[in-house]
């Protein structure tokens, strides 16, 4: 059997040396020898034998020996993927016996988690840490657009093509219906207000991308308990590069340029084919068709570019670590006049005082950012748009609009109808300037008399404030009621948020007990500060007449006090628990207070006895989890227990003789409402074998989620409203994460890494109210563009949460739709939105996949990324609202256009509750492509540059008919494109 081993072994590791080569160089005496492993004392083959400072090299054969020319005063490098490096002296010698331990630095490699550090082998949680080097590549300006794809259980779905567009991150699920989903994110120690900041589509755009060191995200219970009320939908920390002490100075310069380009368009019907249609539904309208074939999605998109620079300074003065960057982005979007133009600054000072008692970290990060947001309306109007019309018409009736085409009803302009898109673009420019600072200072003082003892105290502050202006020209069409003086809107926002934190750290090791000890216990506090302006005008003219200003301010506190403790037995097996006790002013003083427990156990199991004879195991570890966490953004504002009243408009007054009053109306408010409360159940494995390079970790998981924050109905005049937020309800999740990594090649030569993963999550609202109404389907959500107040959605117990609620279609013999034709599900004889609709499918996918690759081969490289979503449907409302023939020819003899797939079902009226328009939306989307090429050190060694190109958004592959098939929530419509880019980068050190 031991036989057999060592066979198989020497043949799996044969596998690298495919493309491992020999470079020879005549030299004073050939040496050679024999690498065997410390573990089994077995050769090693395909180890890379280096003559230090040179080129000369060989590789190890079947058996670990080796032979290679060297001068007597040379030295020898053997290194070999998952054991440690060694430098040998030649001297005298001809004949060598090298033996490589195990390398299991990876496994030591230290973690961020909340509050402190931990090394990844004594983790209990589920955590997992991205590091720059495997971050997505290419035009990216949002730092969500690193991870995109690479870690089971987190989803990050971009709000569309738009400069700088946000993206929605869920992990394992969104654990809330009515409240906020968005995970927790810590800044260098800074956790930031998932609120938006006025004027900027994303408020993690603070941070430049190319500053970013690494992220880590916090999944299950056990990691994020330690944030108690915020850490339900997970953590993401955030940390930032940083220099290094005694190193010297370093210039870096990275920079790009962009092409961004349409990948599709939604297909539209042309002149002939709208006179076709009609000539069939209403033939004698066919001469109010224009003889112009303007295609109006070529309008309003167009190729753009965009360009990227960032420079840093990192060293080390006076034992002061330093790193300074800076960097500009200028993002031009497809879609004309949208743009964004963006300027960051970031310091890092890490000075060390008493010996290294005294550690200090000052963090500061700016940012000034310029956005020109482009009317997306005009994506809309562009598909409805009449494409037998031009832009621009000499006809003098339309020179008060700047000469664009406009839809007329005799000599009066239709406000009905769609209006000309390239007018939306350029007749119309909302601005906005945003100034951002996020800064922290860290004391870390580890005691003199006790230096098991440390303490760390944490001062931060995170200010922004954004200005911004929506300008529409005096010769705006959709002005004209303004007396054709157009008009203008600003508004204003300041945020403050305030962080102190102080806790201490006591770590020791008892080793007559076998035994390690981290206790952590600390106190926070953090002040939330907003105040927001809006002054409106109905006329715009050279003076800017001004409407009043409108003017609030809010704010909320929240004050914690937590402890953990990390108990560590025989190195194999490890105990954490954590505490977190949270007091937020949203809630009223009974209901202020609230606590969050967590434990989880880990064992090592592949540092018991009765697994160590197993050669191949590098790493095995169990780890189960428990614990609690909270929710405070409920999403009514810093005042959620008290009632609010507000003044009336002019509409709403009350007369008292010859007097008119603006009323007074309350708003709705549950004076109990509290926290709610997930509970999540985990069990994982992390695993590693042949030196781990191949390792991987499975993770299944349960969250349950009580006292649900939701919208209900409450009986007639009860809080004088009809619907209430309060605490009624719960919802589970249930999944199963895999991640896996491998190392397929690894020699002098080539080498070649592979990862990917997998998560699968189920969502089911098990509870809505209190009483067991029969006659209650659900909350109905999801709202759609066609008709009014149409929803597309509901909520309903033992369904997904926004799952389609929708009119089964019924379809002829040859499978076309019957218009108007649906199943009569209650067998009433009638079809009733009441009692006829069912609930069909749903927005969240079943399973989601993420893959890797990096291939290398001597200084070239090549990486891509690529994603797969299975079981996620989508709600096609552009077809929907666009997809029939009626109104084709409105009443006032205007011709609005089709989308081409009308022609596939031939609806005449509208179905917008038809399951026709459930599509299946699962897709495979290779996002990005990256080609490199290493030229070394040139200049007479003073620069080393990498130069590489990228192609992101390459290729979508799905069955559904609309632009595109990764919609958040399921419901598309008028969506900004995401644009193929191509890019040429460069980076360049000094």
């Amino acid at each position: 059997m031991k036989l057999n081993i060592s066979m198989f072994r020497k043949l799996l590791l044969l596998l690298v040396m495919v493309c491992s080569f020999t470079i020879t160089q005549a030299q004073e005496k050939v040496v050679s020898g024999t690498v065997t492993d410390a573990n089994d004392g077995m050769g090693i083959p395909g180890v890379s034998v280096v003559v230090k400072g040179t080129t000369t090299g060989t590789s190890t054969d079947f058996d670990g020996h080796f032979s290679i020319s060297a001068e007597a005063s040379s030295t020898l490098v053997f290194s070999f993927i998952g054991y440690k490096s060694q430098e040998i002296a030649v001297g005298d010698q001809t004949n060598f016996n090298i033996v490589l331990s195990t390398n299991t630095e990876n496994l030591s490699e230290v973690v961020v988690i909340g509050y402190g550090q931990v090394k990844k082998e004594d983790a209990t949680g589920s955590v997992i840490a991205i590091k720059s080097d495997d971050f997505n590549k290419g035009s990216i300006s949002s730092p969500q657009e690193l991870l995109t794809g690479k870690m089971p259980g987190v989803t990050i779905t971009s709000g569309g093509g738009a400069p700088g567009s946000g993206s929605t991150i869920r992990i394992r699920g969104g654990s809330s219906l009515f409240a906020s989903n968005d995970p927790l994110i810590i800044i260098d120690g800074v956790p930031v207000s998932s609120d938006a900041v006025s004027g900027m589509r994303n408020p993690l755009n603070t941070i430049n991308p190319n500053d970013i060191e690494t992220f880590t995200v916090l999944k299950d219970a056990s990691a994020t308990a330690i944030y108690g009320s915020r850490a339900s939908n997970g953590v993401i920390l955030v940390t930032t590069k940083k220099g290094k002490k005694g190193q010297v100075l370093k210039v870096n310069y990275s920079g790009n340029v962009s092409v961004n380009t349409i990948a599709k368009q939604i297909n539209l019907l042309n002149t002939e084919e709208l006179g076709e249609a009609i000539q069939q539904y209403y033939p004698a309208k066919v001469d109010l068709l224009g003889t112009e074939n303007t295609d109006w999605q070529k309008e309003i998109f167009e190729t753009s570019i965009s360009h990227d620079h960032n420079i840093n300074f990192s060293g080390s003065e006076y034992n002061t670590p330093y790193r300074v960057s800076i960097g500009y982005t200028d993002q031009e979007g497809i879609l004309k006049t949208s743009n964004l133009e963006r300027y960051t600054g970031a310091l890092t000072l890490n000075p060390s005082f008493f010996e290294n008692h005294l550690k200090v970290n000052i963090n500061a990060k700016g940012l000034y950012i310029k956005n020109r947001f482009a009317d997306t309306g005009a994506i809309g109007n562009a598909l409805a748009f009449d494409p037998s019309r031009p832009v621009k018409s000499e006809d003098s009736k339309y020179d008060k609009y700047g000469n664009y085409y406009t839809y007329f009803n005799g000599d009066v302009r239709d406000v009905l109808a769609p209006t000309n898109p390239l007018a939306l673009l350029n007749q119309k420019s909302n601005t906005s300037e945003v100034k951002r600072f996020i800064g922290n200072t860290q004391l870390d003082y580890k005691f003199h008399f006790l230096p098991e003892l440390r303490a760390n105290l944490n001062v931060a502050y995170d200010y922004s404030k954004s200005e911004g202006d929506v300008i529409e020209d005096a010769e705006a069409a959709w002005t004209e009621s303004n007396n054709g003086n157009g008009s203008r809107k600003a508004y204003s926002q300041e945020k403050k948020n305030e962080l102190v934190e102080f806790y201490l750290n006591y770590k020791k090791d008892f080793d007559q007990f076998d035994s390690k000890i981290d206790l952590v216990g600390g106190y926070s506090w953090q002040h939330f500060w907003r105040e927001d302006a809006n002054s409106a005008t109905t006329t715009f003219d050279q003076s800017f007449e001004k409407s009043p200003a409108s003017q609030s301010g809010t704010e909320n506190y929240l004050v914690s006090f937590f402890g953990r403790m990390n108990y560590t037995f025989k190195d194999r097996y490890l105990l954490t628990f954590t505490l977190r006790q949270d007091g937020s002013s949203r809630f009223s003083k009974d209901n202020r207070w609230g606590l969050f427990p967590s434990a989880a156990f880990a064992w090592r199991m592949n540092e018991e006895l009765f697994l160590k004879k197993f050669e191949k195991l590098s790493n095995l570890k169990l780890r189960l989890g428990y614990g609690v966490t909270g929710q405070q953004e409920i999403g009514q504002g810093d005042y959620p227990y008290q009632g609010i009243y507000n003044i009336g408009n002019d509409q709403a007054r009350y007369q008292f003789g010859d007097t008119y009053y603006n009323t007074i109306r309350p708003s709705a408010y549950d004076e109990h409402i509290k926290w709610e409360e997930t509970t999540t159940y985990n069990i994982g494995l992390d695993f590693g074998f042949f030196n781990n390079r191949l390792n991987g970790s499975v993770d299944a998981y349960k969250r349950k989620t009580k006292d649900l924050i939701n919208l209900i109905d409450v009986p007639a005049g009860s809080n004088l409203k009809n619907r209430i937020v309060t605490n009624i309800g719960s919802l589970e999740n249930e999944g199963l994460e895999i991640a896996l990594n491998g190392i397929i090649i690894a020699n002098d030569d080539w080498n070649w890494e592979l990862n990917a993963n997998a998560a699968y999550n189920k969502n089911e609202i098990t509870k809505l109210t209190d009483s067991n109404d029969p006659n209650f389907k659900g909350v109905f959500t999801g709202g759609i563009s066609g008709g009014t107040g149409n929803n597309i959605q509901i909520n309903s117990t033992g369904h997904t949460t926004n799952a389609f609620y929708v009119y089964q279609q019924m379809y002829d013999v040859n499978g076309k739709p019957l218009e108007g034709v649906y199943v009569d599900r209650n067998n009433d004889g009638q079809i009733t939105l009441e009692g006829d609709r069912y609930i069909y499918q749903k927005p969240s996918a079943d399973w989601t996949f993420g893959f890797g690759s990096n291939l290398g081969y001597k200084k070239w490289t090549l990486s891509m990324n690529a994603r797969l979503s299975l079981g996620n449907y989508v709600y096609n409302n552009i077809e929907s609202d666009k997809g029939h023939f009626e109104g084709v020819v409105s009443s006032l003899n205007n011709i609005t256009n089709r989308v081409a797939d009308a022609n596939d079902a031939k609806f005449f009226t509208a179905q917008y509750h038809s399951d026709y328009f459930i599509q299946n939306a699962s897709f495979f989307k290779l996002d990005n492509v990256t080609l490199g090429y290493d030229l070394g050190k040139v200049c007479q060694d003073k620069l080393n540059i990498y130069l590489y190109t990228t192609v992101q958004n390459v290729f979508t592959i799905t069955d559904y008919k609309g632009l595109d098939p990764e919609i958040f929530g399921g419901i598309d419509n008028n969506i900004y494109p995401r644009p193929r880019t191509f890019l040429l980068g460069v980076n360049v050190n000094f």
